[in-house]
């Protein structure tokens, strides 16, 4: 690693921070060979770190939780990726917590440029009173947008040099919770509350190869909201892309929002919330995301239709698990 500077990335065995790191570490598809990798887990024994190790990250401890863990982790580093992880345990008080515990400690050791995972504040376009969905966790719409949205100040008022990344929708979501569902009558149906307004999605290996681009472009963006997208879809026209990989048709079946928040799964709420905002709030979501930006940062940005294909194999097992 001599005479490379350091990014340290924190949840590094996650979507985004894994996807950082195999970027920079030329395994999906990027070069960051002026960079080496300190990935920070709470499991450095787990098989995600035990990868990053083989692909050539040094894997360190360091536990969001735990503020006093996190400043070696960041000591020496040229750069810092930091991402909380809401889903977890779905408390934006606690994603804060750690959000504050992730600012000081890079701060404190001079990192020259931090990226900060962040996301819109939903209620500049559904505000706290609006009834058309239930404000949550006391004072939000959709918390893990929110709480992360207020977090930027954190990074600003520790004086560290930030760019904010505004990500959106994981197409890999399709291969989990959000995945494709067969019916009673045999089709396979794409069920969300979206209306006709269109989803913003991304491919996680994209996210990662953008921020790979925005640390080697130095301090150009330092200051900078960047927000990302890899296309702009109605559920509809996913569902026909789906469809066309699977060899057997999709269909997509509009659910209403209070339907979906009543479902009963854990984060149901949270993610009824999340779908309604991206539906009621889609085209200046979309407008925040121009593609050919963005294709600019990842020349590699792949459509949906790419990454369903890239995904087909994943795709079938899941719908058969």
């Amino acid at each position: 690693m001599t005479g490379r500077k350091t990014i340290t990335i924190a949840g590094a065995t996650g979507a985004q921070g894994g996807a950082l790191a195999r970027a920079i570490l030329g395994a999906d598809g990027g070069v960051g060979a002026e960079f080496a990798v300190r990935a920070v887990t709470r499991r450095p024994d787990s098989e995600r770190a035990a990868e990053l190790a083989r692909l050539g990250a040094l894997v360190v401890y360091g536990d969001q939780d735990d503020p006093s863990s996190l400043g070696p982790a960041f000591e020496g580093a040229y750069g810092a990726y930091l991402v909380t992880n809401f889903w977890e345990h779905m408390s934006a008080d606690r994603e804060q917590a750690q959000a504050a515990a992730l600012a000081r400690a890079a701060g404190h050791a001079g990192v020259q440029h931090a990226i900060w995972s962040t996301l819109e504040d939903t209620r500049d376009c559904i505000p706290v009173e609006d009834t058309r969905m239930p404000t949550l966790q006391g004072r939000y719409k959709v918390p893990h947008f929110d709480g992360k949205a207020e977090a930027d100040q954190l990074f600003l008022d520790a004086g560290l040099p930030t760019t904010f990344l505004r990500s959106t929708f994981y197409w890999e979501n399709l291969l989990g919770m959000f995945a494709p569902r067969r019916e009673e009558d045999g089709v396979l149906t794409l069920a969300l509350p979206m209306g006709t307004s269109r989803l913003s999605g991304i491919a996680v290996a994209d996210i990662g190869r953008t921020a790979l681009e925005i640390f080697e472009r130095g301090t150009d963006l330092i200051g900078a909201t960047v927000s990302i997208a890899g296309e702009h879809l109605t559920v509809a026209e996913m569902a026909a892309a789906l469809g066309d990989t699977l060899g057997e048709p999709v269909r997509y079946q509009p659910v209403d929002p209070d339907a979906f928040r009543a479902a009963g799964f854990p984060g149901a709420e949270e993610a009824g919330n999340m779908f309604q905002y991206y539906a009621d709030c889609a085209d200046r979501f979309a407008r925040a995301r121009d593609l050919d930006e963005v294709r600019l940062l990842d020349p590699q940005l792949q459509s949906f239709a790419t990454w369903l294909a890239a995904h087909r194999d994943e795709l079938r097992a899941a719908l058969a698990a």
